[in-house]
């Protein structure tokens, strides 16, 4: 069976690269599944989504996404990301701590962008952690 070429890649490192079965993602439009041999694509990655990268052997590749792009053709995909965190990287502690501050920003300030943006991400990255939220 074909495999995947996947790369994940943010401006301050390259985060994954490998061969897998099937990469999903949240774009705008909705969630997308990634086989091989599918159509070309190009997709605008949600702030605060999470990316799962599934290899076969039942160890699944998860990480916070935060923008960016996934791009696919000829069983290439390459996520292009503003900002991304491997699951197995994240600090369980901190995000929790991060999303806590949010929210008491959120329930003090009413709807401020700037703390909806940092609970969602909070969410994110706790999620890529596999923690429920």
């Amino acid at each position: 069976m074909a495999k995947l070429r996947v790369g994940v890649v943010s401006p301050e490192r390259e985060i994954w690269s490998g061969e897998a079965d099937m990469v999903i993602a949240k774009t705008v439009d909705g969630e997308i599944g990634i086989m091989p041999n599918h159509a070309p694509v190009l997709g605008i990655l949600v702030d605060g989504g999470v990316l799962t990268v599934k290899r076969g052997d039942g160890d699944d590749l998860v990480a916070a996404v935060h923008g960016g792009f996934i791009a696919v053709a000829n069983n290439d995909v390459s996520v292009l990301a503003e900002a991304a965190e491997l699951g197995s990287e994240v600090d369980v502690a901190a995000a929790r701590d991060a999303l806590n501050r949010a929210l008491a920003s959120i329930d003090a300030e009413g709807t401020g962008f700037d703390a909806q943006l940092e609970a969602k991400r909070a969410r994110a990255r706790l999620r890529a952690a596999g923690v429920e939220v």
